[in-house]
């Protein structure tokens, strides 16, 4: 009982020392690190700061927009070369007055004409190699708007007043044109050739061969026919050689054919006469009426 009858006179003795003061706070090491941790997130948002700062100062932002992306009333305006790595949506693109609009790629360039359902409906791609344009009709038109060149798949149209072929071999045509004139530039020979084929040449009110500077030639292999169903032939010259005609010989012996000799009237006009020991065209001066 004496451990007892200490502790219960201690507490019932009167203290002679003031009131003990408990200091309340972080102190020590765990101060300085919360000091080290307030002075880190400082630099750490003075480092986005400057960032953020140096980007709007780097992509040039302000009120009218981003860059070389400006925004006006009437859309965007973009100035400078430009990428797009996406899909580019746009109701109208055009280059500032006076500038040349360019569409560079590394692959090709595709322009797609959609319908409401997305489907394609006009296609048109410029690749490495070729151009090529998907659609039901392809017309090329004048600023004033007539017609140059027009393609479906009926027909091909060539509105131009004048259509050149260049090209060292000429044109080959696998079935059969029209057109109201043919003809070579000038001091250039015009050559229409079938090599395997006929050549046919049809008009409702004529055909006309015309050279005016030099000479026309019609070479055959086998038979050259001139036919005229309801008019004439008319051969308009000074001169009308015929000098491969063959040459008939004198047989007593022979069979008696029938021969006839060629009579010309005095407009131009031949026919046959049959032949006798003398000449028999005035016989027949009534085909000259």
């Amino acid at each position: 009982m004496p451990q007892e009858q200490y502790t219960h006179h201690r507490g019932t003795m009167p203290s002679s020392e003031g009131p003990q003061v408990y200091k309340v706070g972080i102190y020590g090491w765990r101060k300085r690190c919360l000091y080290f941790f307030v002075l880190l997130l400082m630099i750490l948002i003075l480092v986005n700061l400057a960032m953020t700062i140096w980007i709007l100062k780097v992509m040039n932002f302000t009120i009218d927009g981003m860059g070389n992306l400006r925004i006006t009333e009437k859309g965007l305006k973009l100035e400078g070369d430009s990428e797009f790595l996406q899909p580019l949506y746009a109701k109208e693109i055009q280059s500032r007055p006076g500038n040349a609009l360019y569409f560079k790629s590394a692959r090709n360039v595709t322009v797609n004409i959609l319908n409401e359902q997305t489907k394609v409906l006009t296609q048109l791609i410029t690749g490495p190699k070729a151009i090529e344009a998907y659609g039901k009709k392809f017309e090329v038109k004048t600023v004033s708007g007539k017609l140059l060149f027009s393609a479906d798949n009926n027909e091909v149209v060539v509105g131009a007043e004048r259509l050149r072929v260049l090209g060292a071999e000429g044109t080959v045509f696998p079935k059969s044109i029209e057109t109201p004139n043919v003809r070579a530039d000038p001091f250039k020979e015009l050559r229409l050739e079938s090599p395997t084929r006929s050549l046919v040449m049809e008009a409702p009110k004529g055909v006309e061969i015309n050279a005016e500077a030099g000479n026309m030639e019609a070479i055959c292999r086998t038979e050259l026919r001139l036919e005229s169903k309801d008019g004439e032939i008319k051969l308009d010259a000074a001169k009308i050689k015929l000098p491969r005609l063959p040459h008939g010989s004198y047989t007593p012996t022979g069979t008696r054919q029938k021969v006839f000799e060629i009579c010309v009237c005095a407009n131009g006009r031949l026919f046959l006469s049959q032949a006798g020991t003398g000449s028999t065209c005035q016989i027949n001066t009534s085909v000259c009426l």
